[in-house]
């Protein structure tokens, strides 16, 4: 019976099926425990020669271990939307599909505290709503066949974070949206590289993106690259790590540098480009750069003991507190965002009625070339 189609590397020591839902964790699959490289870009001007020189070479081998771990979590990434594209179906509540991503998310890294896991909540965002929305305990909120949503999320080893994104519809009417967002992303991780200035990114998405337009019900739209949202750079534990690399042109003209890891994401609307805070927060995350804060709240103070040991400075939302036990926590988390230890992320929405997508990918600016870390056959 024509059972053995997992693509194995000739070793067949590993286990080659894989469970629905996935309970084998993705060592499981590379015995040797080595993990496929991304997509390989070359750099380009003065940077073209990169590829050959064996100083920058030998620079890399001696960073294997960072590359190959960085690969694991892509390849988990790779492998968690793969499963989730067969679940995600007009009629599913959004919190049972996030708890089954982040599920088996947590199966395939082998979550283990803070070595290793989930990197931020998993964001489901609908329609106008544009990013950081997931669904609050008792929010029963179902997919609908005409619903846009932006399926966001992340994994990390060591805190090294793969940070990858796509936009799911069922209706083909939104297929010119998610073309633009697609192209458009695409063309930020071609624009992105050494030496490369962050506004002149900016610029060449812009003018990719605003080159759509989309058909809705017989009125046509421009697509518009949301202005006030944008990729950044990413660092150990730390999803914004500083450098912003903006969607539009205009902004700061700092260079990326040798070394960074980057999320290139971009996003296109059907409204305003322009998102605004709206809707219950669901999204928090300690602030990194924050020393001790006395505080006098027992509850604050213990909420924020589960908060460090869990999820350090990483993105958590209330349903990684529910899950962990907590309970009547919602005074303790107020103060701790009124001290300033944690930062709340509401939604971000465009108007409504309009329509927004996303796409982004995790980059690595290696010494010889660019890697997508979190490109796959999917997109």
């Amino acid at each position: 019976k024509k059972k053995k189609k997992k693509k194995k590397k000739k070793k067949t020591g590993g286990i080659a099926e894989q469970t629905d839902p996935p309970t084998v964790p993705l060592r499981c699959f590379f015995p040797d425990d080595v993990y496929p490289e991304g997509e390989i870009q070359h750099y380009t001007g003065n940077n073209e020669n990169r590829i050959s020189n064996e100083e920058l070479r030998a620079k890399e081998r001696l960073e294997a271990d960072l590359y190959n771990s960085v690969r694991k979590s892509s390849e988990v990434h790779r492998r968690v939307r793969q499963y989730m594209n067969t679940k995600i179906k007009p009629g599913i509540k959004l919190i049972d599909m996030c708890e089954q991503l982040e599920n088996c998310n947590r199966t395939l890294v082998e979550a283990e505290g803070l070595k290793a896991g989930i990197a931020f909540p998993t964001g489901c965002s609908i329609n106008h709503v544009a990013a950081h929305y997931t669904p609050n305990k008792g929010d029963d909120t179902v997919l609908q066949y005409d619903d846009v949503m932006k399926v966001d999320f992340g994994t990390h080893i060591n805190g090294r974070i793969i940070d990858c994104a796509y936009t799911v519809s069922f209706n083909e009417k939104y297929d010119k949206l998610l073309e633009a967002v697609k192209a458009a992303t695409n063309t930020g991780v071609k624009e992105a590289g050494i030496d490369a200035r962050l506004n002149e990114i900016g610029e060449a998405i812009q003018e990719v993106m605003e080159s759509y337009e989309v058909e809705l019900d017989g009125k046509t739209y421009p697509v518009k690259a949301i202005r006030n949202l944008n990729g950044h750079s990413i660092g150990p534990y730390q999803i914004h790590a500083g450098k912003s690399v903006p969607i539009v042109k205009g902004g700061s003209g700092e260079k990326m540098e040798e070394g960074e890891f980057y999320a290139i994401e971009t996003f296109g609307s059907t409204g305003k480009g322009y998102v605004r805070e709206d809707l219950e927060c669901s999204h928090y995350m300690k602030n990194f750069e924050v020393g001790h804060v006395p505080l006098r709240m027992a509850r604050a103070k213990q909420l924020l003991a589960t908060i460090d040991k869990n999820f350090g400075t990483l993105a958590f939302c209330r349903r990684f507190l529910d899950r962990l036990g907590e309970e009547k926590y919602l005074m303790g988390l107020k103060n701790l965002v009124s001290s300033g230890i944690v930062d709340p992320y509401p939604p971000l929405c465009d108007i409504k009625g309009s329509y927004t997508a996303q796409f982004e990918h995790t980059i690595f600016l290696r010494p010889t070339c660019k890697e997508v870390l979190s490109r796959g056959d999917d997109f």
